[in-house]
Parts: C-alpha cells; structure tokens; sequence
C-alpha cells in the first residue's frame, strides 16, 4: 500500500467490527489502494459516502466487483456475508428525507450479516402512523431512531418502547435546524431517559452500535 494508505484488517478481530472506508475525502486512488488490499486478501469491505463521481473515477475491475446503493451511497466489495442474525434490529424513521441515513445503517448491518427491518416515515406530527406501528417495533430488542428537524421521534418512542434505543439525528430541515445541531441537542437533551445518541447523520455509527449490543447479547 502507499505511504498515506495504513487499512487496519485485523480490527475485527481485536472488537468484532471491521475497519469501513470512510471515502469523504478521499481521493479515488487512495480509494484503489485499499480496494486493491483487499483484492489481495480475498476481504470483503464497506465503503460508505462514496459519491458517483468517486465510483465512475475507480478502475473498471474494481468497479465491477461493488455493489453500490446509491440512496446510501454505500457499497460493498468482494466477499459478503450470508445472513447470520435477523429479527432482533429495527431501524426507525421519521421522515422519507431520513432514508438515506438509515440505510446507510442497514446497509452497514447487512454487511456484517445481521438482517434489519424497516420502518420508515413515521414522524410525530402525524402520530398515528407511529402508534399504527409501535406494537412491530417493541418486537424488536434494538432500535434505531433515525431523525431531523426536532428529532422528536427519539423522545417519544424513548417513552413507548423499552429496548435499547440508538438515535440518529439527521442533517434534514430548514435553517434553524442548523444542519442536524438542533435535532442533535434535541436527542441529547431529552426527557426521555438511557437514549444512545450518535453524531449527525452517523447511521454507520449507530450500526455499529447495534453491533456491539448483539454481541453482548451472544448473537454475534
């Protein structure tokens, strides 16, 4: 690998999640370089917030081996995983303008071979769709919550549902919404007591959350 590129393939095995390429900032060779890696290594990888004109700038033979989302702008490459664990995560919308986060964190999920359902645009200003479905979320031991704008989703469902509840503010809404800072405060700030909060528009993080919760619970 080059000089600036260090991947670290042995995380998995020291905490159970392997290492992500983050591509934000990345430059598509430096891109190349780990995807080459991990050609090398027969290791499949996520790739997360890789734009189209990164994924037209990468060589065809790699290209040709991800498969990308391009709601999620997430991709995995070589090997995945069969489905190892399902019923046991719900990834929890507010809106459709939510979408793209939470599937970033079911994509995340899916790679490492856990199967989540979900149930998108079910904010609370129209409450009813959420109560029509809060019988199928308390099925599910971990949840994630994903929303903008005043976040008010992580509050009320922190106050319907008892499981392990993830939040995910997001970067969606209009300019007091400050680009996700007023739902963030939002989560934080909640009545609702023992919410997990990630960082905005983290539905990677909040994956891997869920990760490390299904191996407490020896489901991983």
């Amino acid at each position: 690998m080059r000089d600036d590129v260090v991947f670290d393939f042995a995380r998995a095995e020291r905490i159970g999640l392997s290492e992500a390429v983050f591509c934000a900032g990345k430059s598509p060779e430096q891109i190349a370089v780990i995807l080459e890696g991990a050609q090398q290594r027969e290791a499949g990888l996520l790739l997360t917030r890789l734009e189209a004109a990164k994924l037209a700038a990468l060589p065809a033979a790699l290209t040709e081996r991800l498969d990308w989302c391009e709601l999620s702008q997430s991709a995995f490459f070589g090997p995945l995983q069969p489905v190892a664990i399902s019923g046991q995560v719900a990834i929890v919308a507010a809106g459709t303008s939510d979408a793209p986060v939470a599937r970033e964190a079911a994509r995340t999920l899916r790679h490492a071979g856990v199967e989540a359902s979900s149930i998108v645009d079910v904010g609370v200003a129209g409450l009813w769709r959420l109560m029509d479905r809060i019988e199928d979320i308390r099925r599910y031991p971990i949840v994630i919550a994903v929303a903008g704008m005043d976040a008010a989703l992580a509050s009320v469902l922190g106050g319907l549902y008892g499981g392990s509840l993830i939040c995910v503010p997001t970067s969606v809404g209009y300019g007091a919404s400050e680009q996700g800072r007023t739902a963030l405060n939002a989560m934080l700030a909640s009545c609702a007591p023992g919410l997990l909060v990630c960082n905005i528009d983290n539905g990677y993080g909040a994956a891997c959350a869920a990760l490390r919760m299904l191996k407490t619970m020896n489901l991983r």
